[in-house]
C-alpha cells in the first residue's frame, strides 16, 4: 500500500534546522548519512505506514531516524496520504515533545 508523502511546513522547517546544525558542527559524511537515513525511513513509511509505533496521540506515528532524531507523521487513509509533521531532536526535554 504505497501512499503519497506530503511535507508540512513544520516538517520542512525542522528538517532544514537539523541540516543547518549538521553543517555547522559536523562533516559532510554525517550530513549525507542523515539525509540517506531520513529518505530510507520515508520510503519505508510510504510502503508500510503502520510499521512504526504510535506516539502519545495514536493517529500520529514516530519513526526513529537516528538516536538523536525522530520523525512524527500521520497516516490519512481517507486521502491516501502520509503527512510528515515534524522532526524532533530527542535530546530535548520530553515534556516539550509535540506528540
Amino acid at each position: 500500500m504505497a501512499l503519497t508523502v506530503k511535507w508540512t511546513k513544520e516538517a520542512e522547517k525542522t528538517y532544514d534546522a537539523i541540516i543547518e546544525y549538521l553543517e555547522r558542527f559536523w562533516t559532510e559524511k554525517e550530513i549525507y548519512s542523515f539525509v540517506q537515513k531520513t529518505f530510507k525511513i520515508i520510503d519505508q513509511i510510504e510502503k508500510n505506514p503502520f510499521q512504526f509505533k504510535a506516539s502519545s496521540i495514536p493517529q500520529v506515528r514516530a519513526a526513529l531516524i537516528t538516536k538523536h532524531n525522530t520523525l512524527f507523521y500521520y497516516v490519512n487513509e481517507a486521502t491516501q496520504t502520509i503527512e510528515l509533521y515534524t522532526f524532533w531532536d530527542n535530546r530535548q526535554e520530553p515534556d516539550k515533545r509535540p506528540y
